[in-house]
């Protein structure tokens, strides 16, 4: 596949079906001023979160890796056959754990409420086990129609999962019920979804198609990405529970919100992973797969330079407009929590190097030390800098994963770097310093530093920005 052919795919992969994941995360972060108005207190969005939290790794248990298993082995073989027993195997097994997960966090109601929610509202542990049940066999049942590349479908369920959650939820609201609105909404929904893609993908999954012989490739390629699953909770959710156990549900419901601002980048990041696991395993086999993969990582990484420092400049203005006054000290978490998702797809780029290869345990690695470094510098910042302490940790981790992952791809030669991009990530690193120190309470001194920093990677990168858009053009 020639250099051209490969950007239509990705820009084609990127846009229909990264897009189509884009929106259904776009729906929920253009409502939250909505419900921050609606919700009494920050409290209760720290309660959702935390919902949101529990279902979280109950779903890395429940999956255990078998997606990304199932969409890998999925383009082993051309044979059909193969490909529903593929498919219906992973069903049958997540099917069991989903239900056994579901299970255990029934029985640690306790525990778990003590943890996570302040010893109250135990009932919402039901709420969860029940959505981590719909939630993992979800994944498994609307995979086959990206895998078959059947856009519109993909594009309208994605579309309307959030839409049928809102509609829900905010009735519920109104209606005083703050505490199961939101997670109740998302159980309900999730339903409706996964009744259609399993009515829209039944030929894939049946019964008499399951073949346990296909079971150990699938878990020794799943099973190691458990604890990759785990971690990515670490960083998703350590954070806000020592935020709730050291300063309180209000702040973690403050600190909820500047995340959902802050993972705007969250919507890059999901157009990008849905269009990017397709187009990896599709050029898996290239010769020049390596030059290929490394470039779109470097370009990724100054798109996503370049889109933080825009969020620096505005990042005030956002929170004055969107949320009432009890939320504005999220603002300068923001930034941070913006460009963690985007680190995070700059690590996936390379960390599918590993998987082409028919590795995973090297990512887990990688990422589990990321993690560590993160609940450490949460312990050691959380208690002096607030809520910016666990923004900090935060992008922390996932940069020195990124760096961590780099290096060691490219002592075995599957990545390649050059010297400009290490030259602008330097210049990233010193906008940001000085944006902290002296450009967040100045909209002048952002604005000015974000046209030097625009300036420094035109100057690097012209050649690449005009090759590419022309490529583009002619499409």
């Amino acid at each position: 596949m020639d250099n051209k052919s490969k950007i239509k795919l990705f820009i084609e992969n990127f846009v229909v079906y990264g897009m189509g994941g884009a929106i259904s995360s776009a729906i929920p972060v253009i409502m939250i001023p909505v419900i921050t108005r609606l919700m009494p207190n920050s409290s209760y969005i720290g309660i959702s979160d935390m919902a949101t939290a529990i279902i979280s790794i109950g779903n890395a248990f429940a999956l255990m890796g078998m997606y990304d298993s199932m969409y890998r082995l999925f383009f082993e073989n051309d044979s059909k056959e193969y490909k529903r027993e593929i498919c219906s195997t992973s069903l049958a097994f997540t099917f069991l754990t989903s239900i056994i997960v579901a299970v255990i966090m029934i029985i640690f109601k306790k525990p778990i409420t003590a943890l996570m929610l302040e010893g109250k509202n135990g009932f919402l542990v039901y709420i969860c086990a029940l959505t981590v049940f719909v939630g993992a066999t979800n994944s498994i049942v609307s995979a086959p129609i990206r895998m078959q590349n059947r856009r519109k479908i993909y594009l309208v369920l994605n579309t309307l999962c959030p839409l049928i959650s809102y509609s829900i939820s905010i009735p519920l609201i109104l209606n005083g019920h703050y505490v199961i609105a939101l997670p109740l909404a998302t159980l309900i929904s999730n339903v409706i979804i996964e009744s259609s893609f399993l009515l829209i993908n039944r030929e894939w999954f049946q019964t008499k198609k399951v073949n346990i012989k296909h079971l150990p490739l699938l878990l020794k390629l799943s099973i190691p990405q458990i604890p990759n699953l785990l971690v990515y909770w670490v960083f998703n959710s350590c954070d806000r529970i020592m935020i709730l156990n050291l300063l309180g549900m209000n702040e973690a419901g403050i600190y909820g919100i500047s995340a959902k601002l802050g993972h705007v980048s969250q919507l890059i990041y999901t157009a990008f992973i849905g269009g990017w696991q397709y187009f990896s395993f599709s050029v898996m086999k290239d010769k020049n797969q390596v030059e290929t993969n490394s470039k779109i990582f470097e370009y990724l990484g100054v798109i996503s330079y370049v889109a933080t420092g825009m969020l620096c400049v505005f990042v005030k203005f956002f929170f004055r407009v969107l949320f009432p006054s009890e939320y504005m000290n999220g603002a300068v978490a923001a930034p941070y929590l913006f460009l963690s998702p985007l680190l995070l797809m700059m690590f996936q780029v390379n960390a599918y190097q590993f998987l082409i290869k028919l590795k995973s345990w090297p990512n887990m690695l990688i990422l589990g030390t990321g993690a560590l470094v993160n609940i450490i510098l949460n312990k050691l910042l959380i208690p002096i800098l607030g809520i910016e302490g666990a923004a900090i940790s935060t992008v922390i981790g996932y940069l020195f994963s990124v760096v961590l992952c780099s290096t060691a791809l490219y002592k075995i030669k599957l990545f390649n770097i050059h010297g400009k991009f290490v030259f602008v990530s330097a210049a990233f690193i010193l906008f940001f310093v000085i944006w902290r120190l002296f450009g967040f309470n100045s909209v002048l001194v952002s604005f000015i530093e974000l046209v030097v920093f625009g300036i420094v990677v035109l100057l690097c990168y012209y050649r690449e920005i005009k090759k590419i858009m022309k490529m583009v053009l002619r499409e």
